[in-house]
């Protein structure tokens, strides 16, 4: 079986991630901005040189999910990730999950090569088909159909691993076309890196998670609906003569952990008191990724029973401490 990996997503800006400010009101918004950017820098080089949590991730998105018309500030996925790789060393870096509708796939391709050498060879893609009509909506771009942006999903991703591959990649499809695109530098890993599919369908995307992926990633699904995507996409994987094995499963998944009981009672009456706080916390029990970290690892290791080797965790109220309680009594016990 394959080593046990765990990741986490960075405070970006997603739902009440950055700690609350004591600050003076006339203190200027980009002064927060900057200890806000402060503080994710500073909970990615303790995750990096403090634990053993294997990767990091940022969201790519453009609004807070819970609270999409709040003007709170939310950092932007690659030019934190940029900067995170800059002063990182050991962890990998991915995107849970890059929006394959948000830039030209040959663009991302790019990107996505310069940030692996930047890194080097520690950036993980991590892409999916897009969902939050919202951020569509507000930044201008089209949203199709399901089905349609599964297609660009699957050109997309063929499209990026041509270019990471090819000296001079061509490509006609029906929504995207590159015409001897030149990507250097290369990727530092080969054959390219990891490429991780994320999402919840099942009729569509799970073909293109079956076609492409290293890995698939699933938000928030509980074992029940992992143990459904897993067996759907076996037979996919079947049907097109592809080893399943060749395929990880992992989960993103919002996870709320406290020493006592009485810590935790305490977290979820303040998210109580958040406008869109409670949101997270639901989220966390939907999956049962709540408690005390005993019963934290009681539930991974029941994902584990049925396949998982790679868990993303969002962690409610993120700081130092969560750091060392999940790294040593959750994943050091496992």
């Amino acid at each position: 079986m394959s080593k046990i990996q765990f990741g986490v997503v960075v405070p970006q800006g997603w739902s009440y991630d950055f700690p609350l400010s004591d600050k003076d009101p006339r203190e200027r918004d980009e002064f927060i901005a900057i200890k806000q950017y402060k503080y994710s820098k500073d909970i990615a080089e303790a995750i990096d040189k403090h634990s053993s949590i294997d990767s990091i991730y940022t969201y790519d998105h453009f609004l807070p999910y819970y609270a999409p018309k709040d003007e709170t500030n939310f950092f932007d996925c690659f030019i934190l990730l940029s900067a995170i790789a800059a002063i990182t060393n050991r962890v990998k870096i991915g995107q849970v999950v890059t929006c394959s509708s948000y830039r030209n796939p040959a663009l991302l391709a790019k990107m996505l090569s310069t940030l692996d050498v930047i890194s080097e060879g520690r950036m993980e893609l991590g892409i999916g088909a897009g969902w939050h009509k919202e951020e569509y909506r507000q930044y201008g771009y089209d949203f199709p159909p399901a089905p349609v942006r599964i297609e660009q999903l699957d050109e997309s991703i063929t499209i990026i691993k041509s270019m990471w591959t090819e000296g001079k990649a061509a490509f006609r499809g029906k929504h995207y076309s590159i015409n001897g695109a030149i990507c250097n530098p290369k990727p530092i890993q080969k054959p390219h890196p990891v490429v991780m599919v994320g999402g919840e369908g099942e009729r569509y995307l799970l073909k293109i998670a079956a076609k492409h992926a290293d890995r698939y990633n699933h938000p928030c699904g509980t074992i029940e609906t992992l143990k459904r995507k897993i067996t759907a996409l076996k037979e996919y994987c079947i049907s097109i003569g592809r080893d399943h094995k060749d395929i990880e499963y992992s989960i993103l998944a919002t996870c709320l952990v406290r020493e006592t009981e009485e810590e935790l009672r305490d977290v979820i009456s303040r998210r109580k008191k958040q406008l869109h706080g409670i949101q997270q916390v639901r989220a966390a029990e939907y999956t049962s990724l709540i408690g005390t970290p005993e019963r934290i690892r009681t539930v991974i290791n029941r994902y584990i029973d049925i396949g998982l080797t790679h868990f993303v965790l969002d962690l409610v109220g993120l700081d130092k401490d969560t750091i060392k309680i999940v790294d040593s009594k959750i994943i050091k016990k496992l």
